[in-house]
């Protein structure tokens, strides 16, 4: 026997009857609830952001975590989130009050949030609250990072190395041409009483598409930085989420590696932005820049009008110790010219009386030698004429052999030639005479043969 009993087999059980799609997600729906039954503090990032059309309307949002890694693209959780109208109205506000900027794309966020499903729109977050402050240290440890990375790089000192011009007039602004600030500065400039040339390069001040509108007009200002010797950002004053455009690193690093000087004017007196901290002066609004060019030039002028009035100081001064050391020397040179001309007239009165001695000297001497000449003239003519005689008699006797040798010369060749030509004319005769007997000879032929012809 088996040492225990065998089962039977369980009868096969019955299949489950299927659900709807609506039964099913109404399981899904009460499993969540149960699960997630209170709210929850959940950190994400604003990924988009739709506000509401209307007052009192629904915002809606899209939260993700990014990908962890800096080289980590797109993300690693998703999920759709409602701040319902009455909630967005005090909840937005607010958090705008307390970090300074209004919700959008790109913030992260703290947020206090309710896990919902519904059978027909699915998964969402209603969000519950904000904790501003978790934000407000979210963007100050970005500036932090933006500043550590432009040192990094050195980029947070450069602009300062750049030699600001004693009095710059040739200003490039950056600004919008709308804006009250560059009014301001604009009318500031014109009651001064010097002359400024202004360019202005039209720029978006706030937005999320501010920085890479100014970044634009620096790009429109480089091909043509030696037309200027400055570059001025200005805006108006606003709401302090109107600086954050001014803390992004790209801009930042546009403003410190521009080749003019950077000199900014944003409008906020308490707040200083990262484009404050890189660029070469920061003021605090767009009329102290043009009190601070003003200055400048006033500064500058005064220092020029005091440099002038120490040139001419000096120059009288030493217009005055020229002039005196002129007049020691002119009373010097006549002195030195009446003593010269002592000397000359000395030296002239000597050198007269021996031009007087020497020439005596010389007319006795030329006396005793034309003296002398009268007694060796004649015989030395009478030597010369000798000389002479002979000379000429041993020419001619060698000119009448010379022409005796040439006329023997002569003789001979004419005699050959009047043999050779003899020759010529005995050869030619004796041709000329066979000739002739040749046609005698032809003559007396011709005069038988007609004989015989005629008479025979």
């Amino acid at each position: 026997m088996p040492l225990y009993n065998r089962r039977a087999a369980p009868a096969p059980a019955e299949p489950a009857a299927p659900l709807s799609l609506g039964a099913l997600l109404a399981q899904v729906r009460a499993a969540l609830h149960h699960r997630f039954p209170d709210s929850y503090w959940v950190v994400a990032e604003v990924a988009e952001m739709t506000r509401p059309r209307h007052p009192g309307g629904h915002c809606y949002l899209t939260l993700t975590e990014p990908a962890a890694g800096a080289e980590a693209l797109g993300f690693t959780a998703q999920a759709r989130a409602t701040l319902w109208g009455s909630r967005y109205a005090q909840l937005a506000p607010a958090f705008a009050e307390a970090t300074g900027q209004e919700l959008r794309p790109g913030l992260r966020l703290l947020l206090r949030v309710k896990v919902t499903f519904h059978e027909q729109y699915g998964f969402s977050l209603d969000v519950l609250a904000l904790d501003p402050s978790y934000t407000v240290g979210e963007l100050a440890r970005q500036r932090l990072a933006t500043l550590r990375k432009l040192q990094e790089k050195d980029l947070l000192a450069r602009q300062r190395t750049l030699a600001l011009p004693l009095g710059p007039q040739r200003l490039a602004v950056i600004s919008s041409p709308t804006a009250a600030g560059f009014q301001d500065f604009v009318h500031q400039l014109e009651e001064a009483p010097y002359d400024f040339a202004l360019t202005l390069f039209p720029a978006l001040m706030q937005g999320e598409d501010a920085p890479a509108s100014i970044r634009a007009a620096l790009d429109a200002i480089r091909p043509r930085r030696g037309q200027f010797e400055v570059v001025i950002i200005i805006r108006g004053g606003g709401a302090k989420t109107d600086l954050l455009a001014f803390d992004e690193y790209g801009l930042a690093a546009a403003v410190a590696a521009f080749p003019l000087p950077v000199l900014t004017g944003i409008g906020h007196e308490r707040d200083e932005a990262v484009v404050d901290l890189v660029a070469h002066r920061a003021l605090k609004t767009p009329t102290a820049v043009a009190a601070f060019l003003v200055d400048r030039l006033a500064c500058l002028e005064a220092t020029l009008l005091d440099l002038l009035e120490r040139v001419a100081d000096r120059s009288r001064q030493h217009l005055a110790r020229e002039q005196q050391l002129l007049q020691r020397l002119a009373d010097h040179s006549r002195e030195a010219a009446r003593q010269q001309l002592r000397q000359a007239q000395a030296a002239l009165a000597q050198r007269s009386r021996q031009a007087t001695h020497a020439p005596r000297q010389h007319l006795r001497h030329l006396s005793q030698q034309l003296a002398s000449f009268r007694y060796t003239l004649p015989q030395a003519g009478r030597r010369a004429l000798d000389h002479e005689a002979q000379r000429l008699r041993r020419r001619s006797r060698t000119v009448l052999r010379r022409f005796v040798r040439h006329h023997q010369r002569r003789r001979e060749q004419l005699l050959k030639q009047q043999y050779e030509a003899r020759r010529h004319f005995e050869k030619l005769l004796a041709q000329y005479e066979a000739t002739i007997s040749r046609l005698e000879v032809n003559s007396l032929r011709r005069e038988n043969q007609f004989l015989r012809q005629h008479l025979g």
